[in-house]
């Protein structure tokens, strides 16, 4: 078992090389020679290098209400089918659709077709209605959301709040920002070498719903509440007119979705606004309506307020235009960079806040360097002593152990973090103690009286099956703390899993290796142990 193929000593080297090779890169003085190499140096998280880390939270109430108010308009349009169904109630209240008919003999009529509205796509297997459907004692018909419908509804607004808030990032100029999510309904957004993420934070919370919609000027604003939708309209405050209340109908023109492109511009008078292209459905539909509404004003709402509402004084059918406002320039450009990203589907808030010094994170670095030269040192040394010859190959292996786990790390372009340090010591750690239960049995071996070639080859045969359990479990707890950890648990769980595998190779088959070479060329009648 000692022999080694000469296939098996090319892979075991041409695995050293390579992982050798991609560890180069993090040692600056020999970048000029390793520059041509695909992988970079180890990225270190923010505890090592400094910046801002904000964890995001997206509101599940918000996101109920969304979809609520999505859900009345779809509402009105089924019911408007013929033969409609007249309304005198279709309100959104928090988590809930009331909805009353005129006539009480159309209650039933409603209710089918509202849940119909629910009903999975054609196809679908294994798929429910979505909505709850039900009628009060006084006739109102209130409709929400099945709890499954919430969950599934929640992975998705998290889903897509994390791809949002990824471009919102990229647009910003940001550099290897790390983006991820925590849980069922947090995102966690770390940006090395950043001071203040208070503009940052502004761009990536900010929902971004823009729609143009009609203004309604016959309608009396004091018959409405604010922000609440009723009978096809709704009365938002106009920050363009100090704040003054005005009504417009619900349903938009154009949506954000219809945005191909958003820019910081500047109009005639040099001051900041934002300039757009719509898509082509949406210049259409937009040409339409500026065409048959040539004297009425229209309002351009973002975020359930009225940045301006002008008078179409001609039809708009070139699909571009500007949004103007009250805008300073980073306001503008933040804007620009939220409309160009596309709109959350529901309010994120701050749910924690941190930044890291650079100053700080350089003392970590030094720490942590020192901590692994000493643990690594005095590891080697207590090898040495304790089993002579057989320590120096276990520290043969411990030091190729080192490379291959910096040259992963490298590879995979994975984070490095303070805890991630503590695991890479940790490794060191565990990785000798497989060479100490060889060493045991090899050293007991010895005293039943085997010779040299026959202990060592019943020592690591021995020994192999506890080295092997250990592995699996350690690896299946890095997993776990991986899967259900937070940042710091999850670096520490990264280089864990790393240097498990790192470790049985380059303990069990490197130290192996090395010693069999010994073996053939020294050829001992006794194991110096």
């Amino acid at each position: 078992m000692l022999r080694f193929p000469p296939w098996k000593i090319v892979l075991v080297l041409v695995t050293l090389v390579i992982g050798a090779a991609m560890c180069l890169p993090n040692f600056p003085s020999l970048d000029r020679y390793f520059g041509w190499m695909p992988t970079g140096p180890v990225k270190l998280g923010l505890d090592l290098r400094g910046g801002a880390s904000i964890l995001l939270e997206v509101d599940p109430a918000d996101l109920q209400t969304n979809k609520i108010r999505s859900l009345s308009r779809d509402v009105r349009s089924a019911l408007s089918q013929r033969p409609g169904v007249i309304t005198s109630q279709r309100e959104a209240v928090g988590s809930e659709l009331h909805v009353r008919t005129r006539d009480p003999a159309d209650a039933e009529e409603a209710m089918r077709r509202i849940r119909k509205l629910g009903d999975p796509p054609v196809g679908a297997i294994g798929a429910a209605n979505t909505l709850s459907v039900t009628q009060r004692g006084d006739g109102t018909i209130i409709v929400s959301l099945t709890p499954e419908a919430v969950e599934k509804l929640q992975a998705e607004a998290l889903s897509n709040s994390m791809e949002s808030v990824r471009r919102r990032v990229d647009n910003s100029g940001t550099v290897e920002p790390n983006i991820q999510m925590q849980g069922e309904n947090r995102i966690i957004v770390e940006v090395p070498g950043l001071d203040d993420p208070t503009q940052l934070i502004d761009v990536i919370t900010k929902t971004g719903v823009l729609t143009f919609n009609l203004v309604d000027v016959q309608a009396n604003p004091a018959d409405y509440e604010v922000g609440v939708p009723r009978n096809g309209r709704i009365a938002l405050p106009d920050s363009s007119q100090d704040g003054r209340i005005q009504v417009i109908f619900e349903d938009p023109i154009i949506t954000g979705s219809d945005l191909q492109s958003a820019a910081q511009s500047f109009d005639q008078s040099n001051r900041p606004n934002i300039s757009f292209q719509l898509r082509p459905a949406g210049a259409q539909r937009f040409g339409k309506a500026t065409t048959e509404n040539i004297g009425k004003p229209f309002a351009i709402v973002l975020d359930n307020s009225i940045v301006s509402a002008p008078n179409i004084i001609s039809p708009i059918t070139g699909g571009s235009g500007q949004i103007t406002g009250s805008f300073t320039l980073e306001e503008a450009q933040a804007l620009a960079i939220v409309l160009k990203s596309g709109e959350l589907p529901a309010k994120l808030q701050v749910a924690e806040r941190r930044v890291v010094g650079a100053g700080l994170g350089a003392d970590s670095i030094r720490m942590g360097v020192t901590a692994s030269v000493v643990g690594i040192g005095l590891v080697a040394v207590f090898m040495i002593a304790a089993y002579g010859l057989l320590g120096v190959f276990s520290v043969i292996a411990l030091l190729c152990n080192l490379f291959m786990m910096m040259g992963v790390l490298s590879g995979f372009g994975a984070t490095l973090t303070l805890p991630g340090i503590a695991g890479i010591l940790l490794t060191m750690g565990m990785a000798v103690d497989y060479n100490v239960l060889i060493f045991e049995r090899i050293r007991e071996e010895k005293r039943h009286g085997r010779g040299a070639v026959s202990s060592v080859d019943v020592g690591y045969n021995e020994a192999m099956g506890t080295i092997i359990d250990a592995n699996v479990t350690h690896l299946i707890a890095a997993l776990v703390m991986f899967n259900l950890g937070s940042g710091p648990v999850r670096g520490f769980a990264l280089t864990l899993a790393i240097g498990i595998l790192t470790s049985f190779f380059t303990a069990v088959i490197v130290a192996r290796l090395v010693m069999s070479g010994w073996l053939m060329w020294v050829r001992p009648r006794a194991i110096p142990i």
